[in-house]
């Protein structure tokens, strides 16, 4: 007897199926993908997707808890029936402001769409996504399958040691809050021809946010927080990456996360153009350029430097070869960002109560994921920073306890008694890729 198909299996071959199409025919229009999205297998996948990103309610209240209690297959047959009989209706999207790492009194806005909303969004991105990726370029690395932000950061050391010295630093104002709808729904519409795709799509981008109990209808812009935002702004960032190519690629090496991006050139005039032709194309998909924060950096003799991603990169000279390399390690915003942390689970008085263990179970993670990512890199030194500075606050919080002052190192507060409180180590966990080739 034949083994069942999964309905994971069945949507990836489905993807599969899609990416070979347009990626044979780079000019094909897809003409019937929305009934592919109501598929009972593809909106399955799309909820266990949401249920495993787990994710807070939308402005109906409603949880993933939720969803399971009532019963996700009826929820699911619901979701299909208002799809298939053209009467699904986003509603607007929760607006919170979070934080900005590192800029703590600064905060952006994420929407966060009802449970039901981000189902069918996840369901719509996993039928569209394998198409689009078949016309994405190389130099793209965010919020796409089997690419990451360390491949975006290798590919820049690789070449600023292959010879670029010059770097034009981008910076879109409100990139996402910038998109213009119409233009968004041209550029999907060069491979998607099916008008009831269009129109869902056109949906949730005019389906608006609530804040403060208030709805605001958006005229432009892809919500941050929804589960097609990122593929959304991918399309739009492939304009300016296909612009590149065909107009401007001999100037330099473009790389791109999402709305953030550097161009590296190999000479001043180079990137002197580069920069003058960023805001003319910037001008044209009615994009604004950060006037501070769009610049060019001199890399030359280890000069200047630049941010990119929570990596601070720069050129240092080897003292064992004489050579200059590019390296990095977390920017000053990163180490201001995690210290910000530590500080807050170690200084509260109210926390003076608990043993020091709830503590350190507490910065665990927040270390182990903190280091995880800026592991791969030259970060030798700023780990060492902050396990002082982790030693460092547990030791004043344990002479609170205790009603004592200071730190009290070498006496109390020795090697031993840290190395016991099981804090996980920075220290050690610096891994490098392989070395590329360097520059005089």
């Amino acid at each position: 007897m034949a083994e069942a198909i999964s309905p994971r299996e069945n949507v990836r071959a489905l993807q599969r199926a899609l990416y070979v199409a347009a990626k044979r025919n780079g000019r094909r229009k897809f003409p019937a993908l929305y009934d592919r999205i109501a598929r009972p297998d593809v909106l399955q996948e799309a909820w266990e997707q949401v249920r495993r990103n787990k994710g807070a309610a939308g402005i109906d209240g409603e949880t993933l808890k939720a969803i399971e209690a009532q019963g996700v297959e009826q929820v699911l047959a619901e979701l299909r029936g208002l799809l298939e009989s053209g009467k699904y209706r986003p509603q607007a999207t929760r607006r919170v402001y979070i934080p900005k790492p590192g800029r703590p009194k600064e905060r952006r806005p994420l929407s966060i769409p009802r449970v039901r909303d981000r189902i069918v969004q996840t369901a719509a991105r996993l039928v569209l996504e394998p198409i689009f990726e078949a016309s994405f370029l190389p130099c793209s690395y965010g919020f796409r399958p089997r690419r990451s932000a360390h491949q975006a950061l290798e590919a820049i050391r690789k070449e600023v040691n292959a010879g670029s010295r010059w770097v034009v630093e981008v910076d879109f104002r409100d990139f996402f809050g910038s998109l213009d709808p119409d233009l968004l729904l041209g550029l999907a519409a060069r491979r998607i021809s099916d008008r009831r795709v269009l129109r869902l799509i056109r949906k949730w981008l005019r389906a608006g946010v609530m804040e403060d109990g208030v709805t605001i209808s958006t005229a432009t812009g892809v919500p941050q927080g929804g589960a097609i935002s990122p593929l959304l702004s991918n399309i739009y960032g492939h304009a300016l990456d296909a612009l590149w190519a065909k107009e401007a690629s001999h100037l330099g090496t473009i790389v791109r996360y999402a709305d953030d991006a550097v161009i590296l050139c190999r000479c001043e005039a180079d990137a002197q153009q580069a920069y003058r032709w960023l805001q003319g194309r910037a001008q044209a998909l009615k994009l604004v350029l950060h006037p501070d924060k769009t610049r060019i950096v001199d890399l030359r003799d280890g000069a200047g430097g630049f941010d990119f991603l929570g990596f601070h990169l720069r050129l240092v000279r080897s003292r064992k070869y004489g050579r200059w390399y590019c390296q990095r390690w977390p920017s000053a915003r990163a180490m201001a960002s995690i210290r910000a942390k530590i500080k807050a689970i170690t200084a509260p008085r109210s926390r003076l109560k608990q043993p020091i263990g709830v503590l350190v179970a507490e910065l665990n993670p927040v270390l182990r994921g903190w280091g995880n990512y800026f592991r791969w890199g030259n970060s030798s030194e700023k780990f060492f920073q902050i396990d002082s500075y982790v030693q460092e606050r547990l030791a004043l919080f344990d002479s609170k306890k205790h009603q004592k002052r200071g730190r009290r190192w070498g006496k109390a507060h020795n090697h031993a008694w840290f190395a016991g409180l099981g804090v996980h180590p920075l220290s050690g966990m610096v891994r490098y890729y392989q070395s590329a080739t360097a520059s005089m």
